[in-house]
């Protein structure tokens, strides 16, 4: 905003000094006509500098601040986070595929592809978990509960939801359970 008001400034004075320098106007009148302009620009650009920092102050104060900005790099190396993901996404393939075949679900289907693990139980909703990387999280679409974000933990060693704090596994297991009216057993 502060740009857009200076060159908005210049315009304005380049327009001013040129009427200033036409003929048509006597000595005198050229002037007081250049005072009445730097007095006005002074007042202008006060004006704008009071305004930008009212603005800037009212949106940026530390009420209307979200969560700090997180480098997830520092948090987890690459390498270590493929091998984790990896673990984990690989581990509830199999172990929903069995569940899949013990339990009577129409319309029941697991896919693993493009790092994509797909889980669809028919009617009852989709499951779809899948890496990302440069947040260094699992991402899981859920017909129960919607979209959630997780990030591991060293200290639990496990995929937790940073807002509610649920474990990935648990919060499968629970939801899972909810859908089909049996139990699975992912931890």
């Amino acid at each position: 905003m502060a740009a857009a008001s200076k060159v908005l400034i210049r315009r304005l004075s380049r327009s001013l000094n040129s009427i200033n320098s036409s003929r048509f106007l006597s000595s005198s009148s050229s002037t007081i006509l250049h005072q009445h302009t730097k007095l006005n620009h002074s007042i202008l650009y006060n004006d704008i500098n009071k305004t930008t920092r009212a603005i800037s102050t009212k949106h940026f104060s530390s009420q209307f601040e979200g969560p700090a900005a997180i480098d997830y790099s520092a948090l987890l190396e690459e390498d270590e986070f493929h091998k984790l993901a990896d673990a984990t996404i690989h581990d509830l393939l199999e172990k929903i595929e069995e569940y899949g075949d013990s339990v009577d679900i129409d319309g029941f289907d697991i896919d693993y592809g493009n790092q994509v693990l797909t889980v669809k139980f028919g009617s009852l909703g989709t499951y779809v978990l899948n890496k990302q990387t440069p947040n260094r999280q699992i991402w899981m679409s859920s017909p129960v509960s919607g979209p959630s974000r997780f990030d591991w933990d060293r200290t639990t060693e496990a995929w937790i939801y940073r807002r509610t704090k649920a474990k990935l596994l648990e919060t499968l297991e629970n939801e899972i359970q909810q859908l089909c009216h049996e139990p699975i057993k992912l931890t």
